[in-house]
């Protein structure tokens, strides 16, 4: 079994800033960072993080990300990193990105972050890189059957 962490440590007006992990038996080992929506007490469409806790991963094979990255990263995709079951949000993913702007309750990943005390809208750089690099591992233990779940905890 795959377990991921999101450790969330900034939360601004417009945007969580996180980290994202791999736990093992050996500890934790750092993918990359993360940037979601705000957070708030009453959900807005496409405006906020999805509540803390443990969902499971899957691949979604349908809809425009899929089509998308299937010819964006051809021989890599092979479906949506799709976080299950959560409460009141539909189609949470994990993708690319750069500011808040780019998420609806989505996770997204990158290999550079800027301050978002500083940034309202949250920033992430070298998405590309950091989803290339993350996604094969997580997607392949999904494909073998393997259980996949990502917990989201609040530092902030």
């Amino acid at each position: 079994n795959m377990k991921l962490e999101v450790l969330r440590f900034s939360s601004q007006v417009d945007s969580t800033s996180g980290l994202l992990f791999e736990v093992s038996d050996l500890g934790r080992h750092f993918l990359c960072y993360t940037l979601e929506d705000e957070r708030r007490a009453l959900k807005v469409k496409g405006e906020t993080r999805v509540p803390a806790g443990t969902y499971k991963i899957e691949l979604r094979t349908e809809g425009g990300f899929h089509g998308r990255y299937s010819k964006k990263y051809p021989g890599v995709h092979i479906g949506m990193l799709h976080i299950q079951d959560v409460p009141n949000f539909e189609y949470i993913l994990i993708h690319t990105g750069n500011t808040d702007e780019h998420t609806a309750g989505c996770l997204i990943v990158g290999d550079a972050q800027e301050n978002n005390n500083i940034l309202a809208d949250g920033f992430v750089g070298k998405s590309v890189n950091a989803y290339k690099r993350i996604y094969p591992s997580i997607a392949k233990a999904i494909q073998q059957g393997e259980e996949v779940v990502i917990t989201y905890i609040d530092y902030d």
